[in-house]
């Protein structure tokens, strides 16, 4: 009913009319990388210096519920985009302590970061605007990977090497089960 309402959609077709051309806006994407669903994704991933977290909270009366944080990541030195979420935690945070009660999570990393949609001024929300969800286990970054995780973190936000050592920072990553993008 909202769509016929809105005079779109299958419901406001009229007889005789075709399909809906697959992508609903037509619109070229300046500097997104490889074309196509993938390229937007990886473009995503390799841009994007933050995302909100998704976690099941652990911890008193919201035990259970949904629960949500945003934080800074990366997915490598920019010459050296992996696609791998890496996080700088601190067990202080709430979305930390979730996670290292139950690891499962989601990212979700919004085209906000890119040119197009201020380009264009059109709101982060707008469907024109991708968004990327990545849902799979946060983990403690293996003692091998260390070094690569702080390359990655560092060289793409400086100012957390001067973030209170007093809170006691580690490394995590996704390890991606799911990838889901809205790319219309």
């Amino acid at each position: 009913r909202e769509d016929a309402a809105l005079g779109s959609g299958p419901a406001a077709r009229r007889p005789g009319q075709g399909a809906a051309p697959s992508r609903m806006f037509s619109y070229r994407r300046e500097g997104g990388g490889a074309p196509g669903r993938a390229g937007t994704a990886r473009f995503l991933a390799q841009h994007n210096t933050w995302g909100f977290v998704a976690t099941r909270a652990a911890r008193g009366k919201i035990q259970g519920m949904p629960y949500g944080n945003c934080l800074l990541l990366s997915d490598g030195p920019i010459n050296n985009s992996t696609g791998i979420p890496f996080f700088y935690v601190t067990p202080k945070d709430n979305t930390v302590t979730d996670l290292l009660k139950n690891p499962m999570a989601s990212l979700t990393l919004p085209e906000a970061d890119g040119n197009f949609c201020r380009k264009n001024v059109i709101d982060p929300e707008d469907p024109r605007c991708a968004r990327l969800t990545l849902t799979g286990q946060m983990v403690t970054v293996p003692p091998e990977e260390v070094e690569f995780a702080k390359q990655a973190m560092f060289s793409r936000h400086p100012v957390v090497r001067k973030w209170p050592r007093s809170y006691e920072w580690f490394f995590m990553k996704m390890n991606i089960e799911h990838i889901w993008l809205q790319s219309w």
